[in-house]
């Protein structure tokens, strides 16, 4: 990092935009196997809390390909890349006073504990969409995993690169027992329970 680099900084803080939208602000981090529901589930929860006058936005894994990380690949290091760099950003929002709900699949633990130093405690809610990789290959969406069983993809999670589901997450949603209304349901309920957003 230059040396002539220095923060600038601001007379509007993280508390004085909270105090403006009404509400807290954190980071929703949904993460599990492709296929898993984290897309779906996580805007599921987005209409909802939209729908309570609650200030959001989603972070994709996939959409942020398409921009922002579109020069990484699926190398380990590249994966950590990709994460550092949605975790910089995801912090903006939460400075903003956004919830900012992120689906990735994030496969390392390592990499999710990064994220979550950057934010203040309770800043960070690791939300593990945990569903069987034999759901996960039948539903096949994008149709990634008949292409990596055929070797067509490298470096697939689940397949040919692991997947470390979190220690100590805040929130598991069976998301292979329920329906997406019911996990979005479980996410809404816990922040709820939790005070980050009222009754």
């Amino acid at each position: 990092m230059s040396e002539n680099i220095v923060w600038h900084n601001a007379k509007v803080s993280k508390e004085d935009r909270r105090k403006l939208n009404g509400h807290k602000s954190a980071i929703l981090w949904f993460t599990g196997l492709s296929g898993a529901g984290k897309s779906t589930v996580s805007v599921e929860v987005e209409k909802k809390l939209h729908q309570m006058g609650i200030r959001t936005y989603v972070l994709d894994g996939d959409n942020i390909r398409h921009g922002l990380n579109k020069n990484l690949g699926f190398t380990p290091e590249d994966r950590k890349e990709n994460i550092r760099r949605i975790g910089e950003v995801s912090k903006l929002f939460v400075d903003a006073g956004v919830f900012t709900l992120t689906a990735f699949i994030s496969p390392y633990q390592e990499d999710r504990d990064m994220v979550r130093e950057m934010v203040e405690q309770n800043e960070f809610i690791e939300i593990y969409v945990q569903c069987d990789i034999e759901e996960c290959e039948k539903r096949d969406p994008k149709g990634l995993y008949a292409k990596a069983r055929k070797g067509e993809i490298k470096n697939f999670t689940g397949i040919d690169a692991p997947y470390e589901a979190p220690d100590h997450p805040e929130l598991i949603i069976e998301n292979d027992r329920q329906s997406i209304e019911a996990s979005a349901d479980q996410v809404i309920d816990y922040l709820k329970e939790k005070g980050y957003i009222d009754q």
